[in-house]
């Protein structure tokens, strides 16, 4: 019976996570702003003292997902258990806490255990983890009684090549764009369309209730309820009370404004627009800046091209001037902006709504590519 255990301990554990790691190495920013979430959440509920790894939070979420791959692959090969297991065990501790702490207070409703491609609530993702905890303490229980798959050589070979080819893929998909895209803004889609409900979709389900006061006490009513009141309650309100969630547009928060904060949402979806995203300005790459302000001018006439940031007026003023950016800007939320696109700047063609192409600022298209696509 053990050996079964065993053997279903070995391949859920590494398995998961692997396929974990592997998602979230595809996309190690989406990893990095779900960090940044989870530390400025500490910051204010434990202290300031953890607003110090924001600045690093990519850093970090690198080398955690790429630890979580490297002990996936070491479980299921047995390389070293007695010092895997215990790795494992604290890295799912200290997992389990976050995805309780967020399930519990509700302070992060997206743990981000795997990325943009499946979305888990914090009480899924908090269960999730309990789970892999009974296997992993399995694991840690029996660690030294573990024969290695390998020989020590072949399989120390093993988890630095799976290191290192993890830290490459990670590193490349950070200087460029995820190699599979999941987010609802990825190339073919029509962000109107996903803004919007699909047919069938489950709405909200709601009650109707009453609030009287009785006797100096508020008493909520259900419409079946209302025949038993009398002269001595008085009516104060009614409320909507949703019990059950229906589901949501895929897209909820895309909202662009002017500067005097006029809504421009519409307008980026009429006709041929470049949007160049530049959410932060103060943490923007200005490498191919010039590359990018010679494609504005090349497309003039043919493609829009709007900046969309979430910094202030003076610096994004002074880094058009400074680049030579004759583009006009607008303002949108800085999460919506990073989601949007895994580059600052980067660029993306929308055409009457449709996502046509994205690039990082070290790929940037030529004017020819881009019209190419219209």
């Amino acid at each position: 019976m053990r050996r079964y255990i065993d053997w279903f301990s070995r391949f859920l554990v590494g398995g998961l996570f692997i396929f974990s790691g592997l998602i979230k190495l595809n996309d190690p920013v989406g990893t990095e702003i779900k960090l940044e979430e989870y530390f400025e959440v500490f910051a204010a509920d434990f202290g300031s003292f953890f607003k110090v790894f924001i600045p690093f939070s990519l850093e970090i979420g690198l080398i955690l997902i790429v630890l979580e791959i490297v002990l996936g692959v070491a479980v299921l090969i047995h390389y070293r258990m007695p010092l895997t297991t215990w790795v494992l065990l604290v890295l799912i501790i200290f997992f389990t806490f976050l995805t309780g702490y967020s399930a519990i207070l509700n302070k992060v409703t997206d743990c981000g255990c795997f990325g943009d491609a499946i979305k888990l609530t914090p009480w899924e993702s908090f269960y999730k983890d309990l789970i892999l905890v009974v296997f992993i303490l399995h694991l840690y229980w029996y660690r030294h009684s573990y024969e290695p798959v390998l020989r020590s050589r072949e399989g120390l070979a093993v988890v630095l090549g799976t290191t290192t080819i993890s830290f490459f893929l990670g590193i490349y998909a950070i200087r460029h764009l995820p190699f599979i895209d999941f987010r609802a803004y990825k190339i073919g889609n029509t962000i109107p369309e996903q803004m919007k409900l699909p047919p069938g979709a489950k709405r909200d389900s709601v009650v109707m209730t009453f609030l009287y006061q009785k006797e100096g006490q508020n008493v909520e009513l259900t419409m079946d309820q209302l025949s038993t009141i009398d002269s001595t309650y008085t009516f104060i309100d009614r409320v909507d009370k949703v019990i059950r969630k229906g589901d949501v547009p895929k897209i909820i928060d895309y909202r662009v404004a002017t500067a005097d904060g006029d809504d421009f949402t519409q307008q980026t979806f009429e006709g041929a627009k470049l949007l160049i995203v530049l959410y932060n300005v103060s943490h923007a790459s200005s490498k191919n800046a010039e590359k990018i302000s010679k494609l504005i001018q090349e497309i003039e006439g043919k493609i829009e091209p709007i900046i969309l940031t979430s910094s202030t007026s003076e610096d994004i003023e002074a880094w058009r001037h400074e680049y030579q950016w004759a583009a006009p800007y607008f303002f949108a939320d800085a999460t919506v902006l990073k989601t949007i696109i895994r580059s600052n700047p980067g660029l993306t063609l929308w055409v009457n709504g449709t996502v046509k192409g994205m690039w990082h600022f070290n790929d940037v298209p030529d004017a020819e590519e881009l019209i190419k696509l219209l």
